[in-house]
């Protein structure tokens, strides 16, 4: 598209939102449109702007709450956060506003809709969480990554545009990876961690010792903040190879030279893996909203991916000898890695971006 549009991206609450709305935001601004961040005043939300130059509106917000007194807040917050985004579209009118799901959006895109302005939604999950299924019928269409979401969102327009990921990440690719001796291992669990797979992993890795050559057996955690010290010593103790982070910006280079991952299954992290082409272990977030990190997980084991196991199942013994088995047994993935492979992501903001000027009334 010629013209340069103003465009609004609402992107607030999580790191799930926030960076895949700010890559398709610096894609919309390198075609040449002018692009405002709208945001909901979460503290990682500053973490993530670094580097940002374009206008921001923040406009503060929550989730969603249940119970007849929660609710009601919850409404009021709503109704509170449309009416600031009216005022604040009526001063600074765009062309489109493209939200990418969480409860943040919904401010935004109902003043949208109320100015009749267009509004596109891009949903990262293999089920739309609440924002996305409340504001589906009011979109002029929906980015998805995962085709499974299709049959959540019967009717309306829906268009494959993969997950956004940050610069730093779609500059590297499966392509680049980095011969080496032995076997890595990279565990994780989002950027505040996963307190159980941090308590499992550390044990399972312990029983391993004995039975794997210490030299070729390489683990890289990633805890979060809370469980980094104990993890540390744990495998310490042990005497296990392992080097761990409360968390690592640059995470192309630890997927370039794992082996397996183990982690859990949101949309993001199932981007990231297909990029790299990591097979995994999913154990899946059992609070998810939907559970749609099981969904997710599903996906990529019926594309022969990744294998999943439920975190209730998820036993010490089980995961060390799921562990050895994957050591000794290369040629499996090897076939995994081979299925694991997707290049979607490295163009998935181009594609979104391209859906969003698509959807402006001429």
């Amino acid at each position: 598209m010629k013209n340069k549009l103003h465009i609004a991206v609402a992107c607030g609450g999580t790191g799930g939102h926030i960076f895949p709305g700010l890559a398709t935001a610096r894609a919309l601004r390198d075609r040449g449109h002018h692009v405002t961040l709208w945001l909901a005043g979460k503290g990682v939300e500053h973490t993530a702007l670094q580097g940002w130059k374009g206008r921001v509106v923040t406009i503060p917000t929550e989730g969603f709450q249940f119970g007849p007194l929660r609710s009601l807040l919850t409404a009021f917050r709503i109704g509170l956060a449309v009416i600031r985004c009216l005022i604040a579209m009526i001063r600074h009118r765009p062309h489109v506003v493209l939200a990418m799901g969480s409860y943040a959006s919904i401010g935004p895109c109902l003043a949208a809709s109320l100015l009749r302005i267009p509004v596109v939604l891009h949903e990262a999950n293999a089920v739309p969480g609440k924002a996305v299924r409340l504001l589906a019928g009011r979109a002029a269409a929906v980015g998805i990554c995962f085709e499974e979401s299709r049959y959540h969102l019967k009717r309306l327009n829906v268009v494959q545009t993969g997950m956004p990921l940050r610069e730093e990440l779609r500059i590297s690719n499966k392509e680049s990876r980095i011969p080496k001796e032995g076997f890595s291992l990279l565990v994780m669990g989002g950027s505040a961690g996963a307190h159980s797979i941090n308590t499992l992993l550390p044990e399972a890795a312990a029983s391993l010792v004995s039975t794997v050559s210490n030299s070729n057996f390489q683990i890289t955690h990633l805890t979060g903040p809370a469980d980094a010290e104990s993890v540390r010593m744990h495998y310490a103790d042990a005497g296990v190879n392992a080097e761990v982070f409360e968390f690592v910006q640059e995470m192309a280079a630890l997927y370039e030279t794992a082996d397996l991952a183990i982690c859990r299954a949101g949309a993001s992290t199932c981007a990231e893996l297909g990029v790299f082409a990591v097979p995994a272990l999913l154990i899946p977030y059992p609070y998810a909203a939907g559970d749609h990190q099981t969904a997710n997980a599903h996906a990529l084991e019926k594309l022969g991916a990744a294998d999943l196991i439920q975190e209730a199942d998820c036993t010490v013994k089980w995961l060390a000898d799921y562990i050895r088995a994957q050591i000794e047994d290369p040629d499996r993935l090897r076939k995994m890695r081979e299925h694991a492979a997707c290049s979607d992501a490295l163009t998935a903001a181009e594609k979104l971006a391209e859906l969003v000027e698509q959807c402006v009334q001429k």
